[in-house]
């Protein structure tokens, strides 16, 4: 069943076998994504700089070297206080949305599941509104209160929503857990709507918090997420043995003495971690957590071991080269990257859409 074999010992509870290991010409292939794209990202932009002088930035620092004056220095302020930054969080918003999409579909075994599954995009909508309506241009402990109001408004959705299926299900049911999500976000969306309607002075800065954007990342913002995302990639990238062993079945893997449901709240919490950061300095950038986790299973294969440290790659490489055509494709002025990856994602999920027709929630 499915190429995967499980041998039961005293020592441990299950032991599966049989599970691929991750190819190393796609990690390598990975790594080479992820490289160029972020030469890419580096280099495009309304001021050339050319490769030499990106080089020359980038090693001088290491005063050994000898390269200190080899960059003009208003060009080096360019590369280190916006573009090295940027690039910098692309990759932890994109490595992080493609890792918790995959987690997500893992979890609840549904291939149309993303990080916002439980309301997480709901949650930090409601919470950067507020901020933005209510206390434009405040800050707590040196920080914009907006990413902080987002990402304790993700937290408190998918809490709301955790909380929810419970209550209802007793966590037995993935498809109750799904319904608590549409729910919460439901609500958190109708309080977003009135206040939108209350504070018109702030509908075009919300919109454009919403519809996602890296224009305002700085060294700040990384420090800000790094903890989070370093955990909840940690944390995923344990458990993606264990995920692989949720396709078999909840009922079949909790007779062989998996504990699902605890399996089932640290991965969530981990993937929620993990988006609620990201989102919070990056608005809700939709479909990076379906497109790249598909695309691998497509090209690679279904088992988590490989699906999980190849989203960190291709999901930090995509969102780098979309967040790159989302400041050049109508320059001088810049397209928010949600745009960008909508118009790509809604396709793909779509043909996702139609080729799952009869896969159970």
């Amino acid at each position: 069943m499915l190429g995967v074999s499980v041998r039961v010992t005293p020592a441990s509870p299950v032991v599966l076998s049989g599970m691929p290991r991750l190819p190393w010409m796609w990690a390598a292939g990975g790594f080479l994504a992820l490289l160029l794209c972020c030469g890419v990202g580096v280099l495009v932009g309304p001021v050339h700089i050319g490769l030499g002088t990106v080089l020359g930035a980038l090693l001088a620092p290491l005063p050994w070297l000898g390269t200190g004056a080899a960059a003009d220095p208003g060009q080096a302020n360019i590369l280190w206080s916006l573009r090295f930054p940027r690039v910098v969080l692309g990759v932890l918003v994109g490595g992080t949305l493609a890792i918790a999409g995959a987690a997500y579909q893992g979890v609840f075994r549904n291939p149309l599941a993303d990080p916002y599954l439980l309301g997480a995009a709901a949650g930090a909508n409601l919470g950067a509104t507020l901020a933005i309506a209510f206390a434009p241009g405040m800050s707590l402990l040196g920080v914009n209160i907006v990413p902080l109001a987002a990402f304790v408004g993700a937290g408190a959705a998918v809490a709301g929503a955790y909380a929810l299926g419970r209550s209802v299900t007793g966590l037995r049911s993935t498809t109750g857990l799904i319904l608590a999500g549409v729910a919460i976000a439901a609500f958190f969306n109708s309080i977003q709507s009135y206040v939108q309607q209350t504070q018109t002075s702030s509908i075009r800065q919300v919109y454009s918090w919403i519809l996602g954007r890296l224009v305002t990342a700085g060294w700040d913002d990384v420090i800000l997420v790094l903890p989070y995302v370093v955990l909840s990639v940690a944390v995923i990238f344990l458990h993606r043995r264990l995920l692989d062993s949720l396709t078999l079945g909840e009922d079949e893997i909790t007779s062989l003495g998996i504990p699902v449901r605890r399996v089932r709240l640290i991965v969530v919490v981990a993937a929620t971690l993990g988006t609620a950061a990201v989102v919070a300095v990056g608005g809700t950038i939709a479909f990076v957590g379906i497109i790249v986790p598909h695309t691998i299973r497509l090209l690679v294969g279904r088992s988590y071991r490989v699906v999980i440290p190849l989203s960190v790659l291709f999901g930090a490489a995509f969102l780098v080269l979309a967040d790159t055509a989302a400041r050049t494709v109508v320059a001088p002025a810049e397209l928010p990257i949600g745009v960008i990856t909508a118009f790509l994602g809604a396709p793909f999920f779509i043909a996702v859409m139609r080729s799952t027709r009869g896969a159970p929630l």
